[in-house]
């Protein structure tokens, strides 16, 4: 995170200046660096969730949620159960 000696403040990169330098002083802080946006034309949710050796087909769903579900699923059973009883 960008410093201002100045200011003696820390700077996030989307308050500064475009060009890189600080709001209140003026003074250069750190190179401008050009930020990609995401859009929904350039994620890519596979590639995110892919596995450490690239696998797609490697990637689980964690304990505890199969478990949250197994639970969601009982409770919800009970309740249509409990409904006509």
């Amino acid at each position: 995170m960008p410093y201002c000696e100045d200011c003696a403040k820390y700077w996030t990169p989307s308050a500064m200046n475009a060009d890189g330098t600080c709001p209140s002083c003026g003074r250069v802080v750190e190179a401008p660096q050009r930020q990609s946006t995401v859009t929904a034309k350039n994620l890519d949710l596979k590639q995110l969730a892919v596995g450490a050796d690239g696998d797609v087909d490697d990637v689980k769903a964690p304990w505890h949620f199969k478990l949250l579900m197994v639970l969601l699923v009982a409770y919800l059973g009970w309740r249509i159960v409990d409904l006509f009883v």
